[in-house]
């Protein structure tokens, strides 16, 4: 099971870049960012993309309901992305989820060279993922469920005779007191999300329990542990006490792949 690392893609950029040759020297086998809102995530992984030469880079994910294909081919070319190490992720909440992702995968298919990730919570979109994508990302779920949301994506695969894409899960990672307490309140903004809320109803848990909620580095490892075979990659979303480049290049050398 291969390891990538992820950030908000606001923190100042002086992080990403740190974080971006970190996970690079780290052996990490890729690198995100996630797309908030008016924060282009773009933009912050252009600046990891200049800071490296072969890691993955991910964006996870743009919402097509706010940025169409033809903005997202522009700005892919306008910052000088590197296709071949790119993986794009895209998604979409309701209504027209499905539709939308579908046309919107399309799209970006006839005009870019990257590998193309959705993400996908319940089983119809995972269906979907498996139909069209390159690679799906899931997140804030269990390892259990991760499992079961897999099995939602080769079925998916399957109906559409083409190979599984890869599976990615974004795990949330925060190490020590104040970081646990700044993990408690993303979790409980996401819960207010009418999907997350009804993602985590399905699992029957609370958000900090798909999250790696560590007292100190050692106790990654065995939390990590969990999700062998899950899936193929966990993409640990750094959760730091303060967005330093000091706290987070010690959370990427903490939970760094082993060797």
């Amino acid at each position: 099971m291969a390891h990538g690392i992820a950030l908000f893609a606001g923190v100042a950029p002086e992080v990403v870049r740190a974080a971006a040759r970190e996970a690079e020297a780290l052996g990490y086998g890729s690198f995100w960012v996630n797309h908030p809102g008016a924060t282009d995530g773009l933009v912050a992984l252009a600046v990891a993309a200049r800071e490296t030469t072969r890691v993955a880079l991910g964006v996870g994910v743009i919402p097509l309901h706010t940025r169409g294909p033809a903005s997202i081919v522009e700005g892919v070319r306008a910052h000088a992305l590197p296709q071949d190490r790119l993986l794009l992720g895209v998604g979409s909440p309701n209504p027209r989820s499905l539709a939308r992702v579908r046309e919107g995968v399309a799209a970006l298919r006839a005009e870019l060279g990257t590998r193309l990730v959705v993400a996908a919570l319940g089983p119809r979109m995972c269906r979907l993922a498996g139909e069209v994508a390159d690679g799906v990302l899931f997140n804030w779920l269990t390892p259990e469920h991760a499992r079961r949301s897999a099995e939602w994506v080769r079925e998916g695969a399957a109906a559409a005779g083409r190979p599984v894409p890869r599976l990615y899960a974004y795990v949330r990672l925060a190490v020590g007191a104040a970081a646990l307490a700044r993990l408690r309140q993303e979790g409980d903004r996401y819960a207010g999300i009418p999907a997350y809320a009804d993602h985590f109803a399905r699992m029957g848990v609370k958000p900090l329990e798909t999250a790696i909620a560590a007292p100190g580095p050692e106790a990654i490892a065995p939390a990590l542990a969990r999700w062998q075979g899950a899936v193929d990659e966990v993409v640990l979303r750094a959760v730091p006490a303060q967005d330093t480049v000091e706290e987070t290049v010690a959370l990427a050398r903490a939970a760094r792949p082993a060797t």
